[in-house]
């Protein structure tokens, strides 16, 4: 089965293109650049590297939440158009698992956390071994704190924390939680192929595009702001 896996969830890019969990090719930008500027010409890149084309993608995937909102919208709707013109299926992965999916090596619970803003991460708990990844929480936005206490509870094994919150919650928390330590940077965030090993374990994400959906797990700010404002 391949799949051509797109990660534009916060403020890097990525496209993967993966034949079951083999990656065929790979393009990822961290270099400030605009989304909707980079995506598109990333996936020809990656098809060419390839030597395939749209037609020979059995699968689309992207990373739908959480991060940043217009990232997500970004990656979504390049997904679903790539699946509705081509009457392929595509499939939405939790960024905080796909992070998860970069520790296959590893026997470790992985924190996979994204900066939330306000002391919050967005976060999740995944348990890693023998290369498989067990979701041990749903995705939620928490406080820092709350986290660490969680966390603490977690006794016999090492704890990895990994994604673009990893260094302010490692930093709150490594005094408290012995067992709790730093990513390496160069595998610390998400990845589309991240996403396209979720998407191989996980076939029952496999959807038509009209139901392919961004997960926010919270109100964009400005909703937040005027909901305030109205009392709310």
């Amino acid at each position: 089965m391949k799949i051509l896996s797109i990660d534009s969830s916060a403020k890097t890019a990525s496209v993967a293109v993966t034949q079951n969990r083999t990656l065929l090719s790979e393009c990822f930008v961290n270099a400030g650049l605009t989304h909707s500027r980079t995506l598109m010409p990333m996936v020809d890149n990656a098809l060419s590297q390839a030597d395939l084309k749209i037609d020979d993608i059995d699968v689309f995937c992207v990373n739908s939440g959480p991060g940043s909102f217009t990232g997500i919208r970004i990656g979504v709707a390049a997904v679903k158009g790539l699946a509705l013109s081509s009457g392929k299926p595509c499939a939405g992965v939790s960024t905080l698992e796909a992070i998860a999916y970069n520790f296959v090596d590893e026997n470790a619970v992985v924190c996979a956390a994204m900066d939330a803003r306000c002391n919050q991460v967005y976060a999740a708990l995944f348990s890693v071994e023998d290369g498989v990844v067990t979701r041990l929480c749903d995705d939620y936005a928490v406080p820092i704190d709350e986290l660490t206490q969680e966390i603490k509870k977690i006794t016999d094994k090492a704890v990895i924390m990994a994604g673009d919150g990893a260094e302010l919650c490692f930093k709150a928390m490594k005094d408290a939680v012995p067992n709790v330590r730093l990513s390496a940077e160069f595998r610390r965030y998400q990845r589309a192929y991240g996403a396209a090993l979720a998407a191989n374990e996980r076939q029952d994400l496999f959807a038509d595009s009209a139901l392919l959906a961004p997960v926010y797990l919270r109100l964009p700010q400005a909703e937040r702001e005027l909901k305030l404002k109205k009392g709310e």
